[in-house]
């Protein structure tokens, strides 16, 4: 039993830290080990279909304010059997730049039918889906859902995550009950926890009081 304890422990010391971070900055894992994580960017599950610059590690990374609030409301989903499950957080200027990259090149329509099949990849940055600066690279700004722990599966929302449409809107009418009361309980508990929402995604919240508010980072996940 000991031997698993200290391999246990050497794990998660393993897991949680990487290069030294800004000062302001932590490993999510180091503040709350119990919520979930797809780090969406790291892989070639996203709407780009390549992993994205600056992600070199599958590491949650967040200012230490906004993920001590993320610890209080995963306490508080914990008692009734749930879950957050974060698609991303901090994002470094260098992928922000890929996706503005990518934006621009008209025929890489590579994950249109997954992620934007009623618009045209022009319209991405005047609808404010693809912008040259980003919340996420302050620090503070986490992009997540709800997942059962039961059965692990995320709460239905409607769309999916990174779904660029008017699907996404958090008050989108044409939604069923269950999906809107399942958007309602994410969007409840961040702002009542110091998070902002954001107009154009049910996913993105920005902790309202965020440490860097005028500076965007671009170190890498490391």
């Amino acid at each position: 039993m000991k031997k698993y304890i200290i391999f246990f422990i050497f794990l998660f010391c393993y897991e949680g830290r990487g290069q030294k971070l800004p000062n302001g900055f932590t490993y999510l894992l180091e503040i709350d080990p119990t919520i979930k994580k797809e780090l969406r960017y790291y892989t070639s599950k996203n709407f780009v279909g390549t992993p994205i610059d600056g992600y070199m590690k599958n590491k949650i990374i967040i200012s230490i304010p906004a993920a001590k609030a993320l610890k209080k409301i995963q306490t508080k989903l914990l008692d009734s059997g749930l879950s957050l499950k974060i698609f991303d957080a901090y994002r470094p200027q260098q992928a922000v730049d890929h996706f503005v990259r990518w934006a621009k090149i008209m025929n890489d329509t590579l994950k249109k039918q997954l992620y934007y099949p009623d618009i045209k990849k022009s319209e991405l940055f005047k609808l404010g889906f693809i912008a040259l600066k980003s919340g996420h690279t302050r620090g503070s700004t986490v992009d997540l859902s709800i997942v059962d722990i039961k059965t692990n599966k995320e709460l239905d929302m409607g769309s999916s995550y990174d779904f660029f449409g008017e699907k996404s809107h958090p008050f989108y009418k044409k939604i069923t009950k269950t999906q809107m009361k399942n958007r309602m309980l994410l969007r409840t508990i961040m702002i009542k926890n110091g998070f902002i929402p954001y107009d154009n995604e049910w996913w993105h919240f920005t902790l309202k009081d965020e440490p860097y508010p005028t500076t965007y980072f671009n170190f890498t996940i490391e």
